[in-house]
């Protein structure tokens, strides 16, 4: 038996006048009552209920019409439930509460009377469910339900989107519904009018219709569609651009964690440390062996990791110092030497201990995911945080150096040690100092690295060049320096890499950085007194 068409455009009013009438979720007893009409109803009467349950508003609704479409809806003959079949294997099926969603467990089938449904009904069905999430109270479910309807419309739906469309108010659900619509007048009528409408949409669906337009036998919509594309290509170029700027950031944000603490320790005691980043790699590895100890609890193993793995470094820092540079002063070259044999030392001691397999840390549900921009451009949470992260880090770092003793004693350590040794400041307390806090900032950078890539024994070697170049690039010892040289390189790098390669872009900005401090030898952002000087 067929539902005439005009039965069929009722069903759609009915929707929509019962839409401005129902609550979110209806009462559990009209919600009994309405599926008893559509178990006890003669099918010539069960369009015009499937209207009623689809028209509710009820957010229940689309799991009724699904499992009645699928024949999964069923009612217990003893006790008059209604329940959805989850599992029908076997003489027992396990059913949930068509009102609660509660699973109950399994019933013998025997007992269970499956509301049964013929091929017009169904046909009607697919239909209704294709657009009832646009006729939710929610905004954001008829948002995404009609941005999921692009290139989805076919022609038993356009009309029913159409009458949704004159009762839509909200002005974005409606301009995705006006899309859809005009993806199908494209594609299926070849519409001039309809490829006006989707001139500006980055939605892949879009651009498909447009593109098979463009090879139209009919020149009007094939320029028309050409112009288009041409336009929705200039965005998407722009939104590539903004894509690249996003990631040299982040990758600048990592390089200036990775680097901020080498420039402190570089500018106060002149140490060229090999041994840097492996300190960035004890960070990364106390973030791993925090989540070990903290089983199901990422998130605040992360939280916990940001101290830890300052303090593991920073202890690190201080026994270098103590053990090894102290008796190196003056004599960098012995000092390169050495921390570059601690470097290895300390590689080798992860191998052993640990494991020379890369170990994976697992991403808090809250920094996972992505913030969606538009179609053609997201930002992922992850790096998103990682920047605030050396933000946050980096304004800490100057208030210490700005507002503390430390921070004091150090920028006069840096201009001039021996006078700053005449005014009563121990200058081998501030060494020893510096030296943990330079270290305990390369924890910290080693715990933001955790985020976004495999944590091993290799992972400081990684960023240790990059973390010199910054330092050099910048300018010895100064903290802005370091920031900006560090952001530009990283933006500069990720600009190179889609035509010139990975490996070619660092040399070219190596050759671009060897270049610059042969005019100025001193940095972007020169410092004065010793480190200056020497």
């Amino acid at each position: 038996m067929s539902i005439p068409r005009s039965l069929s455009q009722l069903l759609i009013v009915c929707l929509l006048s019962l839409l401005a009438l129902a609550p979110a979720r209806a009462d559990d007893a009209q919600a009994q009552a309405l599926l008893e009409q559509l178990a006890d109803a003669p099918y010539a009467q069960k369009g015009r209920i499937i209207g009623e349950i689809a028209g509710s508003g009820d957010e229940r609704a689309r799991q009724w019409l699904e499992a009645f479409a699928n024949g999964k809806l069923a009612r217990v003959e003893a006790s008059g439930q209604f329940v959805i079949v989850l599992e029908n294997r076997g003489r027992n099926w396990t059913v949930a509460d068509a009102l609660s969603g509660e699973t109950i467990g399994e019933i013998s089938r025997r007992d269970l009377d499956s509301l049964r449904i013929n091929n017009a009904l169904r046909g009607e069905l697919d239909g209704i469910l294709s657009v009832i999430d646009l006729t939710v109270a929610d905004v954001g479910k008829r948002l995404a339900a009609a941005r999921d309807l692009r290139g989805g419309v076919d022609a038993g739906s356009f009309e029913r989107i159409g009458t949704l469309l004159s009762a839509e108010e909200n002005p974005d659900v409606r301009a995705a519904l006006e899309e859809a619509l005009a993806i199908y007048r494209v594609e299926a009528l070849g519409d001039i009018a309809a490829v006006a409408v989707l001139a500006g949409s980055l939605n892949t669906a879009a651009r498909a219709a447009l593109t098979g337009a463009a090879r139209s036998d009919n020149a009007q919509l094939a320029a028309a569609a050409n112009r288009a594309l041409e336009s929705i290509d200039q965005k998407l170029k722009l939104n590539n651009a903004a894509k690249t700027l996003y990631f040299g950031i982040s990758l600048g944000s990592v390089l200036v964690l990775a680097a901020i603490g080498l420039a402190i320790t570089f500018g106060v005691m002149g140490v060229i440390n090999m041994a840097h980043g492996e300190l960035i790699m004890l960070g990364a590895y106390t973030t791993w062996g925090m989540q070990q100890l903290l089983p199901g609890q990422p998130g605040l193993a992360l939280v916990l990791s940001i101290p830890a793995g300052f303090m593991v470094a920073a202890l690190a820092g201080i026994a270098i110092e103590r053990t090894v540079i102290q008796h190196l002063k003056g004599r960098p070259l012995e000092t390169l030497l050495a921390t570059f044999g601690i470097s290895l030392i300390l590689q080798q001691l992860v191998r052993t201990v640990i494991s020379p397999l890369n170990r994976s840390v697992v991403t808090p549900e809250w920094m996972s995911g992505s913030i969606m921009i538009n179609e053609a451009l997201s930002l992922t949470l992850n790096r998103l945080y990682i920047i605030g992260f050396a933000l946050v880090v980096f304004a800490g770092l100057m208030l210490i150096m700005r507002k503390t003793r430390l921070g004091l004693e150090v920028r006069a350590v840096t201009q001039n040690r021996a006078m700053a040794r005449s005014m009563g400041i121990k200058a081998t307390r501030v060494d020893i100092l510096t030296f943990a806090l330079g270290s305990g900032v390369a924890g910290l950078a080693g715990v933001a690295l955790s985020q976004i890539t495999n944590v091993g024994p290799n992972l400081g070697q990684n960023y240790i060049i990059d973390s010199f170049m910054v330092v050099v690039f910048g300018g010895v010892g100064n903290l802005w320096g370091t920031l900006v040289a560090g952001l530009s390189l990283g933006t500069i790098n990720q600009l190179l890499e889609p035509w010139a390669g990975a490996v070619l872009a660092k040399i070219l900005v190596l050759v671009f950085i060897i270049l610059f401090i042969q005019k100025r030898p001193r940095g972007l952002f020169p410092q004065k007194g010793r480190a200056a000087e020497g």
